[in-house]
């Protein structure tokens, strides 16, 4: 099974995936939107502070029956939730793509999650007994998890000469001035 978007520099960025894991896809989903785009370190931050409840990971999709917390405004919407289990699973991918970058030689700080893809995996089966000799499904809905970490390139500051700048500025002042 391959990744579904391939980075536009491959010698620039680490991949880590992981299929078939017994981890809620609603939660995980969320969890994964919310991390997207966030530089390696903060979303590590973020991910711990999941788990010890002090900043909450927003519902915006899968937000039936999700309940109302003050720490969704700081992502401008109002319903959250802290899935911990969702915020493992995520803090062990990220440590793994964190060691493909070490073994590239990239630089670790730098890295940013350029993409992360959350998919639906087969349930896993079991049943339930239930009264009057009758049986009802009793599954899990598995996720598979694929992330793309990214090293940010060094932006440089085009040059620009002083007088120049002020020449032009001086110029489009007096044609205003017209």
């Amino acid at each position: 099974m391959g990744y579904s978007y391939e980075p536009d520099n491959n010698s620039k960025s680490c991949k880590a995936r992981s299929p078939n894991l017994r981890v809620h896809f609603k939660n995980t989903h969320e969890t994964a939107r919310a991390i997207n785009q966030m530089t390696l370190r903060r979303a590590q931050i973020y991910l711990k502070a999941v788990k010890d409840q002090k900043e909450c990971v927003p519902f915006r999709r899968f937000n039936g029956g999700v309940g109302r917390c003050a720490q969704a405004k700081q992502w401008k919407t109002t319903q959250g939730r802290w899935p911990q289990k969702s915020a493992d699973f995520l803090l062990q991918l990220l440590r793994n793509a964190e060691a493909n970058a070490e073994y590239k030689g990239l630089d670790v700080d730098r890295l940013f999650v350029t993409h992360i893809q959350v998919n639906r995996a087969p349930r896993i089966r079991r049943r339930v007994c239930r009264a009057h000799g009758r049986v009802n499904p009793y599954t899990s809905s598995t996720c598979h998890i694929e992330v793309i970490l990214t090293e940010k390139e060094e932006t440089v500051a085009r040059f620009t000469d002083d007088v120049k700048m002020s020449k032009m500025k001086l110029s489009k002042k007096m044609s205003r001035s017209k």
